[in-house]
């Protein structure tokens, strides 16, 4: 269950790492602490970075003041009577950018993680080698966590927040916690906006991942830490532990 609230705005998918809390954690069936194939030595591999490869022409029509402006009043506007919760499912889980005020594990339902968006010229990727970024698209349910913006700077803090999100519109979502349920801006791509890519073979996407290297980093830097922070908060999705070891297997074969 969702609603949509405005359009989020540009492709900044890290910014500076803040403090994190402990994560309350639900109770789950998966085992905890398992060791991931890919490790930093293969994440080493490639290049920490490259040069900016330039933008990416069909976010950087959509990355204007009015979309940042108009985007932080609609989520002010149609936010709830609580404090404000964002629903991370990735990147935001372990470089979230701001001190939150508390962090909990939390079922979203309507919506899955998924390799979805790109191809990724710039960030995470280049021309050369493009890569793919995480997203939630329709359907299924994702267990991410949920992180409490802090009151304080509310409105710097959710304009930074959405400037470095993809410019689709976030909606509210409905996500269960062991705590109780909770209403969570979530930032979801849209399968009739720019950069959305469907059903793309694990295979293919694992052999362009292994090669992607961007702006921000490599993509399987991505991948480790994304895949890494969900175990450590017992968090374990089949899908993403499927793509880092094939990663890694590229990887280990990288002279």
């Amino acid at each position: 269950m969702c609603r949509a609230v405005g359009v989020s705005v540009d492709m900044v998918a890290l910014i500076g790492a803040a403090p994190r809390l402990p994560i309350r954690c639900m109770d789950q069936n998966s085992p905890r602490h398992r060791t991931p194939r890919l490790t930093r030595d293969l994440v080493d591999k490639l290049p920490a970075s490259i040069d900016d490869p330039g933008a990416l022409p069909e976010l950087a029509v959509l990355q204007t003041e009015a979309f940042f402006d108009s985007t932080l009043k609609d989520v002010l506007a149609n936010r709830p009577d609580s404090p404000l919760w964002v629903f991370a499912f990735s990147s935001l889980i372990w470089k979230p950018g701001f001190e939150e005020a508390d962090r909990r594990v939390a079922d979203a339902q309507g919506w899955h993680r998924a390799l979805c968006l790109g191809p990724d010229t710039r960030y995470r990727g280049n021309p050369d080698a493009p890569g793919y970024a995480l997203s939630l698209d329709i359907g299924g349910s994702c267990r991410g966590v949920a992180l409490q913006l802090p009151d304080a700077d509310l409105d710097a803090t959710l304009d930074t927040l959405l400037r470095r999100e993809p410019p689709f519109p976030p909606v509210w979502v409905e996500a269960s916690t062991d705590d109780g349920p909770l209403t969570c801006l979530a930032f979801v791509t849209h399968r009739d906006l720019p950069g959305y890519v469907g059903d793309l073979d694990l295979a293919e996407i694992a052999a362009d991942l292994s090669r992607a290297v961007g702006l921000f980093g490599s993509a399987p830097d991505y991948l480790l830490n994304t895949v890494q922070n969900l175990e450590d908060a017992s968090i374990h999705d089949p899908y993403l532990w499927d793509l880092q070891d094939r990663v890694a297997r590229y990887l280990e074969a990288m002279e």
